[in-house]
C-alpha cells in the first residue's frame, strides 16, 4: 500500500475529476477559479516587481484563470494589457463570469500584441490542449522568448499528461498549477519548458485524491520509506542478503566492480562478483569487501545458485552480448532469484524479447536507457505510457532511465524521478544504479519500491558528490544519504 504522504501526479482527466469532486462537495467552480487566479497573481507578485505585462486569455477555463490574474495584478498597480483568443462573449460558465469581472479593455489576439510588455502570462490553453500550437498562438510562443513568461497550469503547447511538445510551445520561467502537479511537469521536455513549478491550493477537498486513486507519484522518500531496510541490532550479514554480480572480461571489468561496491553500499550483507575465470586476477586486484567466485559455464553458475542464501542477482554490466550473459540471466530467473537485468543482459534478448518475458516470474527489475528500451519494447514517445506498457508486457519493474527516469510496475503503478542532477550523465553511473537496486532486492525490498529507492538514492548521492563527479564517487557518498534517510524516520 502506498503511504498517503506520497505526492500523487494527476493526469489531465484526473484533474478534471478532482474539480468535479470539489463541486459535488460544495465548492463551486467559480470559487475554484477565483482561488486559482488569485494564487497565480500572488505568485507573480512574490517574484517580480511591478512591470508592464500582457495576459493572453484563451477560449476556455485557462482563459478564465487569466482574467482573474489580470484583475488582481491590476488592483495591485501593475500595468496590465489583456488579449483574448476568440470573442469574450462566447465564453461559458465560470470563465464567462471571470471575464465579466474584468473591467478593462480586451484586445483580440494578434502577432504584435505583446508590444513592449516585460512579462507575459500564458493563459491560452493549459493542459487540455491535445494538438500542436498553430497560427498566431505559435507565433506568440516564439515572440515571448526573452521575456518573463508565466504559464497557467502548463505552458501552452505542452501536454500535461506526458510533457511532449509536438511543435511550438511557450517557455515559462514560472508555471503555476493547481492542487497537484501533472506528469508533464516532470517529464521532458515539459519539465524544461515549465521552469519553476508552483502548486496552489485552490480548495479541492483532500477526499478527491482518495476517490480518484491515482497510480503515479513523484519519486521521493514518502513513497517508499515504509520499505526502507534498517539493520537490526540483533542482525548479522547473512540476514541482510547476499547479492551475486555477474562480471565481464578483463577489459570490461570496471562496470561489474562498480555495481558490486554499490550493492554493498546499498546495504546487502554480502556481495560476490562472478567474472569469467580468465579475468579473476583483475577483479581480485581491485576488490576487498566484495568476494569473488568465477563462473564460465551454465553449470558453474547454477552451482552458485544452489545456495538459497544467494538471493539476488545482477546480470549485464560489462558482461558482453553473448551466450554466457543470456544463459546466466535466464538461469537466475528460472531459480526464482530476485534479479536485476541491465545493459548487455537487456540487449542480448533484442532478437527475441518474449523468450525473456515468459521466464520472468520472480521479482525482476530492468534498467534500460533509451536505446536499450527500444530494443525490447514499443516506443511511442510517451515515456510514462511506454514504461507502463513495458512493465505490463514483460512482468518486470521497468526503470526507464534518463533525466526524467520513470519507474513502472507490472500492476500499473509508476513514479517519476526528479532529484537527479545532470552530472549523472557520465560513464558508469548506470552500473552504480543497477548495483544499488540489486543490493536492495537482496534485503527483500519489493521490486517497485527497490527500483524507486535505488533511483532516488542514486540522484541523492550525486547531489552530495557535486559537479565533476565520476561514477566512482557515487557509492562512497551513499552512507551520507542513508544517514539523512534514517533521521527522517
Amino acid at each position: 500500500m502506498t503511504p498517503q504522504a506520497a505526492e500523487p501526479l494527476l493526469s489531465v482527466r484526473q484533474m478534471y475529476a478532482a474539480d468535479a469532486h470539489a463541486i459535488a462537495h460544495g465548492v463551486s467552480g467559480e470559487v475554484l477559479m477565483e482561488a486559482a487566479g488569485r494564487g497565480a497573481a500572488l505568485a507573480i507578485m512574490d517574484r517580480w516587481a511591478t512591470m508592464p505585462c500582457v495576459v493572453l486569455c484563451g477560449p476556455g477555463n485557462n482563459g478564465g484563470d487569466g482574467y482573474v490574474i489580470a484583475r488582481h495584478l491590476a488592483r495591485a498597480g501593475w500595468p496590465v494589457h489583456v488579449v483574448a483568443l476568440g470573442d469574450r462573449e462566447t465564453l461559458k460558465g465560470d470563465a464567462a463570469i471571470m471575464a465579466g469581472r474584468w473591467d478593462g479593455p480586451v484586445e483580440p489576439l494578434h502577432a504584435e500584441c505583446l508590444g513592449s510588455a516585460d512579462l507575459v502570462v500564458d493563459a491560452l490553453f493549459g493542459a487540455g490542449l491535445t494538438r500542436a500550437l498553430d497560427g498566431v498562438a505559435a507565433e506568440l510562443a516564439q515572440a515571448a522568448r526573452g521575456r518573463i513568461v508565466v504559464a497557467v497550469d502548463v505552458p501552452s503547447g505542452v501536454s500535461g499528461d506526458n510533457g511532449l511538445a509536438e511543435g511550438a510551445c511557450f517557455d515559462a520561467d514560472l508555471t503555476v498549477t493547481f492542487h497537484l502537479r501533472k506528469p508533464g511537469h516532470l517529464l521532458m521536455p515539459g519539465r524544461a519548458h515549465a521552469g519553476e513549478v508552483v502548486v496552489i491550493d485552490i480548495g479541492i477537498p483532500e477526499t478527491a485524491v482518495a476517490e480518484i486513486a491515482p497510480r503515479c507519484w513523484v519519486n521521493a522518500p514518502e513513497l517508499w520509506r515504509h520499505c526502507l531496510p534498517v539493520p537490526s541490532a540483533q542482525g548479522h550479514k547473512f540476514g541482510r542478503g547476499h547479492a551475486l554480480v555477474v562480471g565481464g572480461g578483463m577489459l570490461s571489468s570496471g562496470a561489474a566492480r562498480l555495481s558490486a561496491m554499490s550493492a554493498l553500499r546499498a546495504g546487502a550483507g554480502l556481495v560476490t562478483a562472478v567474472p569469467p575465470r580468465s579475468a579473476s586476477m583483475v577483479y581480485a586486484n581491485h576488490l576487498t569487501a566484495v568476494m569473488l567466485q568465477p563462473a564460465d559455464t551454465p553449470q558453474d553458475w547454477t552451482g552458485l545458485l544452489e545456495d538459497p542464501r544467494r538471493n539476488a542477482v545482477l546480470v549485464g554490466p560489462g558482461n558482453g552480448v553473448n551466450a554466457r550473459t543470456r544463459s546466466f540471466a535466464l538461469a537466475a530467473l528460472d531459480q526464482d532469484r530476485a534479479t536485476v537485468l541491465d545493459a548487455d543482459a537487456i540487449t542480448v534478448f533484442a532478437d527475441e524479447p518474449k523468450a525473456l518475458f515468459r521466464r520472468i516470474t520472480a521479482p525482476c527489475i530492468m534498467t534500460p536507457h533509451a536505446g536499450e528500451f527500444a530494443r525490447l519494447f514499443r516506443v511511442t514517445g510517451d515515456k510514462l505510457a511506454d514504461a507502463r506498457d513495458a512493465a505490463r508486457n514483460s512482468g518486470a519493474t521497468i526503470v526507464s532511465k534518463g533525466p526524467d527516469t520513470v519507474i513502472a510496475a507490472p500492476d500499473g503503478r509508476a513514479a517519476i524521478n526528479c532529484n537527479a542532477p545532470p552530472d549523472l550523465a557520465t560513464a558508469g553511473s548506470g552500473d552504480v544504479l543497477a548495483g544499488i537496486a540489486v543490493g536492495l532486492l537482496a534485503q527483500d525490498v519489493p521490486p517497485f519500491e527497490a527500483a524507486c529507492m535505488a533511483v532516488w538514492l542514486h540522484g541523492a548521492a550525486a547531489e552530495v558528490a557535486g559537479p565533476g563527479l565520476i561514477a566512482e564517487d557515487l557509492a562512497p557518498n551513499l552512507p551520507a544519504v542513508w544517514r539523512v534517510l534514517r533521521r527522517l524516520d
